[in-house]
């Protein structure tokens, strides 16, 4: 670690938790927004080719991601993501007090975010997904997508701050189709996208089994990250 990364680290630490959780919230809300108001405003224009309404939802999500973790990063980690604050609890990057502020403001957030989508598109604000992803295969997408993505981001951390935006919205770009589940790999996504009954919903019913497979990803990668990405 440089003694520039060592000082960002030592002001991290400092900072008031309900800054950090405030700046969570924002930043997760606005992830939301990104991915539903991506994939309705996708639907509405692609005349029901879906493989077309992927790759618009999949391009608006990756570009947003850069610009938030580069406008937030500097304040909260820019996480959005339990799994990712699990991990960096894990490797010392953030405090363990701290984890339970940072989860429940990106569920508060997510959830906003996609009420918030709703409203911009003129939807019903509470919808419940009857979109079915479930399955061995949608499972084993998840724990690739979510292992994926935590190698990505401790990955780069030999390198400056910024080519962790550009790699992680880079990344979830490509996942988005190369993994069967397009790549929620985020439990908060999970949660808020199964009360979207648009293009990026998932059933309610389903949530658990994405979720279940994102943590297992993450005790997987741990090990990983620990050894490999110091």
């Amino acid at each position: 670690m440089t003694l520039l990364e060592m000082a960002a680290h030592r002001r991290a630490l400092s900072r008031p938790i309900v800054h950090e959780a405030f700046t969570e919230l924002v930043a997760t809300a606005f992830l939301l927004i990104a991915v539903v108001g991506s994939g309705i405003m996708a639907e509405k224009l692609c005349g029901g080719n879906v493989g077309l309404a992927l790759l618009a939802n999949a391009i608006a999500t990756g570009g947003a991601l850069v610009a938030l973790i580069l406008a937030f990063g500097p304040q909260s980690g820019a996480h959005m993501n339990p799994v990712v604050t699990l991990a960096a609890a894990a490797t010392e990057g953030l405090r363990w007090p701290s984890v339970p502020a940072y989860i429940a403001a990106q569920i508060i957030g997510a959830i906003l975010g996609v009420w918030l989508a709703h409203v911009m598109f003129d939807l019903p604000v509470w919808q419940l997904s009857q979109h079915a992803r479930t399955g061995l295969s949608q499972w084993v997408a998840e724990v690739i997508a979510t292992f994926g993505l935590l190698t990505v981001i401790w990955g780069c951390r030999a390198h400056r701050e910024p080519v962790t935006a550009f790699a992680v919205g880079a990344y979830v770009t490509g996942a988005y189709w190369f993994t069967a589940s397009t790549s929620f790999a985020n439990p908060a996504v999970t949660i808020a996208r199964a009360l979207s009954d648009t293009f990026a919903g998932i059933r309610p019913a389903d949530a658990p089994g994405f979720i279940v497979a994102q943590l297992l990803a993450l005790v997987l990668a741990l090990p990983m990250i620990r050894q490999c990405f110091r």
